[in-house]
């Protein structure tokens, strides 16, 4: 797991709400998880996956892959990177007003629950009934006639592509104009979960040149003599923080020690690729039939007898 920070504001039950627990739903809650955001994922069980008799088409599965198996490692791997996935269907979003002025939101579900968010990401489809409390529902929705009655429906090109909207901290990762494969929910939900965990860096006092998010693991070989470093690392850093970056210099040091940190920590020696390597595949296994992975033992042992007795 990549490097986690602290939770982004305290006086918010979570920092990100997720509505929907299909790909795009868990994609976009790996990312903000895996930064360290407070992540919850609201789903009720019934993604548009799941209406899918059997999945063909998703990359790294070349036989294929059942539903049910897929939408158990798109959850797993939700909690595994930090998110509460919890089976539940958010019925209503509306603004948290503060002093007069919105900011955040109350997520109410059917179950009962309240919960407070500084970010919301709108990640089902089910006509985006959940987002009519919200202050910019005019532009949200968009009317249109069929066989002489007058119909509403959540406007597709409402969010910009990377999922912002016109209303601050609420994004869009359901694949609307993106088109409705399983693979392109997922990428979308990539997508909106970068541009979440770049915006809560903004806030936290990344300066601009500085907020893009790279979530990927490098080799510590590497990491070349220069940059290994922290004084060069705090070279980089100064030369591109601004003169007018609002911070005092308890907040910038703060940063920038930050920064170097998290940088640092996604590098990996040759042993820690090895052991999640094996962690990797074994969780693999968790998900595998047992009836088959019992057969693929016995196929095993049987080649290596076989190996074995020809030597």
């Amino acid at each position: 797991m990549s490097p986690t920070e602290t939770s982004e504001r305290p006086e918010f039950d979570r920092d990100v709400v997720i509505v929907g627990g299909g790909p795009a739903g868990c994609s976009a809650g790996v990312f903000t998880a895996r930064y360290g955001l407070d992540t919850v994922v609201f789903d009720r069980g019934r993604s548009s996956i799941q209406r899918c008799a059997f999945l063909e088409n998703y990359l790294g599965f070349p036989a294929g892959i059942d539903v049910e198996t897929l939408y158990d490692l798109m959850h797993d791997h939700a909690e595994e990177a930090g998110c509460d996935v919890v089976a539940d269907l958010v019925e209503s979003v509306e603004p948290l007003d503060d002093g007069g002025e919105p900011r955040g939101f109350v997520v109410r579900t059917q179950e009962g629950r309240t919960v407070t968010a500084r970010r919301v990401v709108a990640a089902a489809r089910y006509d985006g009934e959940y987002m009519r409390g919200l202050n910019d529902e005019d532009a949200m929705f968009e009317t249109h006639e069929h066989d002489g009655e007058t119909h509403e429906h959540f406007d597709k090109s409402y969010a910009d592509e990377d999922g912002t909207t016109p209303v601050e901290g609420l994004y869009v990762a359901a694949p609307y104009e993106t088109g409705y494969q399983a693979s392109m929910a997922a990428g979308r939900g990539a997508r909106v979960g970068i541009t979440v965990v770049e915006d809560a860096r903004r806030d936290r006092g990344v300066p601009e040149a500085l907020a893009n998010h790279y979530d990927w693991m490098r080799r510590e070989r590497e990491l070349t003599e220069e940059w290994a470093d922290r004084d060069r690392w705090r070279e980089y850093i100064h030369d591109r923080v601004p003169d007018d970056h609002g911070l005092d210099e308890e907040q910038l040091v703060e940063m920038r020690e930050r920064e170097i940190d998290r940088r640092f920590e996604t590098y990996l020696d040759d042993d820690e690729v090895d052991r999640r390597t094996r962690r990797g595949q074994r969780r693999l296994l968790e998900h595998v039939d047992d009836d088959a992975v019992l057969a693929a033992a016995r196929r095993i042992e049987a080649e290596r007898s076989a190996s074995e007795a020809d030597d």
